[in-house]
């Protein structure tokens, strides 16, 4: 199910960009340890995720009306990566299904005020 490769792609994001040093291959190796199988769409999403941090950063930058990607919780943070490498980067995943999704992850990881968040930035992110 998509929503639970989301899921994977967005614990996968989280342990893997703020793990130190560790490569592609170590985090999702000691990921795989936790779960049954970790599905390529979840592996492919944390691998574009990786290689457009910055890319992703400067889209937050821009559309967020208070935090930067710096000043953001790791969990929030991770959750907007997955969600907007997918809006960018997924043909078949439609904005809003991204934004939902994101914002249930929030609601799950994070608290009522992140969802908020999220929603908002990637509400503007979708309207340009």
């Amino acid at each position: 199910k998509r929503s639970e490769m989301r899921e994977q792609a967005f614990l996968l994001t989280f342990e893997g960009l703020f793990s130190s040093g560790q490569d592609i291959d170590e985090v999702i190796e000691l990921y795989s340890e936790n779960v049954e199988a970790v599905s390529k769409y979840a592996k492919d999403v944390f691998v574009g995720v990786k290689g457009s941090k910055n890319e992703l950063d400067e889209i937050i930058n821009k559309y967020s009306k208070s935090w930067k990607a710096a000043r953001l919780p790791k969990v929030t943070l991770s959750i907007l990566y997955v969600a907007l490498y997918e809006m960018k980067n997924v043909e078949d995943v439609a904005d809003s299904i991204a934004i939902n999704e994101a914002v249930e992850l929030a609601k799950k990881y994070a608290s009522s005020n992140d969802a908020s968040y999220i929603n908002g930035v990637l509400g503007a992110v979708s309207r340009g």
